[in-house]
């Protein structure tokens, strides 16, 4: 056991993506120790995760704060891998960010690179995603990829996770810029929403989990130095560098400003995720 790197799944109701996401882990270049925290699932999470020798923490109710938090408790080495259950490993990921983990002096959570599929997706969400792909925050955060890995050190800086939606933003104000990697060697792709409306969605929980956690840290009710939203990076990072995809940043900034109106509209609680992404073709790929 003390060899193994610990690798915590928070799933809710991830039956269409359990099986895909254990087998990439089992590729991942070092032995593991995998905690699947089912929680509020009426699907065959637990059971498939299960079948998949991956320890399961069945917990009735749903909340991924609370799902972490459950999973720690039972693991016991590191560094620890905090994975989202719709992400695949590539084969020898895990065991390349651990070995860079370890080689660089000082850096206590790394981060694969990421890219985002908009294949087969409307004009909308693929103009999204050519202005927010190419934003600096997702070169130097932690968030937006659906892996991070957090050294034994780094992991000591927090005790649990807050009862708060951006666990990603909450791991990322842990650690100042040079603690944080991104290795470039590692790539996983994450899936775009199908649907402009599914993006949308997807948007307005962002915002809300980033404003709140923000609030969180201004009212001190977390031990955590949140980074600002820079409203302007698109503009001075990516459009004036790129001014071919000023028609892509009309529709960024439209669709940005409409989520931001929602989130502070929109009521609090669930996961409110994107179901899109989880529901899967025959060929293994994620399709509407």
């Amino acid at each position: 056991m003390k060899d193994m790197t610990s690798v915590i799944i928070a799933a809710h109701n991830e039956e269409s993506v359990i099986e895909r996401c254990l087998a990439a882990v089992s590729h991942g270049g070092m032995p593991v120790h995998v905690i699947v925290s089912a929680n509020g699932c009426t699907d065959a999470t637990a059971e498939l995760a299960r079948a998949r020798h991956a320890l399961v923490v069945d917990r009735r109710t749903a909340g991924k704060p609370g799902a972490l938090n459950a999973a720690e408790r039972l693991a016991e080495t590191f560094p620890r891998v905090y994975l989202d259950a719709d992400i695949l490993t590539p084969p020898g990921g895990i065991a390349t960010l651990v070995t860079a983990l370890n080689e660089h002096a000082g850096v206590l959570a790394a981060v694969p690179r990421r890219r985002i599929n908009t294949s087969g997706r409307p004009w909308a969400v693929r103009a999204y995603f050519q202005i927010n792909q190419r934003l600096p925050v997702f070169r130097s955060g932690l968030f937006g990829r659906g892996l991070i890995v957090v050294s034994e050190l780094g992991r000591a800086r927090f005790g649990e996770f807050p009862e708060l939606v951006a666990d990603d933003l909450f791991l990322d104000a842990q650690f100042s810029a040079a603690e944080k990697l991104e290795v470039a060697d590692v790539e996983v792709v994450v899936e775009a929403p199908w649907t402009t409306v599914d993006l949308m969605n997807r948007l307005v929980r962002v915002r809300r989990g980033n404003a709140e956690m923000r609030r969180a840290a201004a009212d001190q009710g977390i031990d955590a130095v949140v980074r600002p939203s820079d409203r302007w990076s698109w503009l001075r990072d990516v459009v004036m560098q790129q001014p071919r995809l000023a028609p892509d940043a009309l529709a960024y900034v439209a669709i940005t400003m409409l989520a931001g109106y929602r989130a502070r509209r929109a009521p609090h609680g669930g996961w409110g995720r994107d179901e899109s992404t989880r529901m899967l073709s025959e060929t293994g790929s994620t399709a509407p």
